[in-house]
């Protein structure tokens, strides 16, 4: 797991421009597990051309500069997963850095190509681009998919916003799938680059004490 990382250009340019866009919110949020947040990122939010490409730098960095291993093919899961791995690709194109672009359909299709996978054969090494890892259904059954093609081989996965705080028992969604697949999970934020960005932005004095809160009662170990 990551933890504390440095926070590079590309990282805070994300940040702000999320903060600015309102994908980045601070208040106090319900979340499916009913825990009361002081902070939330909607991702459904990423819907511009220049959010979007500060999405994709942010992704391309992580890609190139992580645990994640040589990769042959980006897969986004349906259907927020789609559009990002379908940016990063061209980022990491126009960076000289050629790749696949695959994902699937919610439905099989019976008529034209028909079939679940569409885009670059999954063959190679695949890694998988999303946005959060809540529970972690989402992500094993994408895991699923790329495990029933005999070609292909999960090599990491790259998300959003990793929440840095426990599920059920004292580990992450993200620590029990790394565990479990053994693969590294890298995301282009976690809460510890939420906070180390507010503190080093100043003016979120209120923020920082609430987030800090938050993380002394549900953080994980790191």
């Amino acid at each position: 797991m990551s933890a504390a990382r440095e926070l590079n250009q590309e990282k805070i340019a994300f940040i702000e421009a999320a903060i600015e866009h309102g994908v980045l919110l601070f208040g106090e949020f319900t979340l499916k597990s009913g825990r009361k947040s002081p902070y939330f990122f909607n991702a459904g939010l990423l819907y511009t051309g220049s959010l979007l490409s500060s999405t994709s730098k942010a992704y391309a960095k992580i890609l190139t500069s992580s645990r994640i291993p040589e990769f042959d093919v980006l897969f986004g899961p349906a259907y927020k997963g789609i559009a990002l791995a379908a940016i990063t690709a061209v980022d990491l194109s126009r960076a000289g850095r050629e790749v696949g672009f695959a994902y699937n359909r919610k439905e099989k299709k019976d008529h034209g190509e028909g079939g679940v996978l569409v885009g670059s054969p999954l063959k190679g090494r695949i890694v998988i681009i999303d946005d959060v890892l809540t529970r972690g259904t989402a992500i094993r059954e994408a895991i699923e998919i790329i495990k029933s093609q005999p070609e292909a081989t999960l090599v990491g996965v790259v998300q959003l916003v990793d929440r840095q705080e426990r599920g059920t028992g004292d580990k992450s969604t993200v620590q029990e799938v790394e565990e479990e697949f053994g693969v590294p999970i890298e995301p282009i934020l976690n809460l510890q680059d939420i906070i180390a960005y507010l503190e080093k932005k100043g003016g979120y004095t209120k923020e920082l004490e609430d987030i800090k809160e938050y993380r002394k009662n549900y953080g994980i170990e790191i």
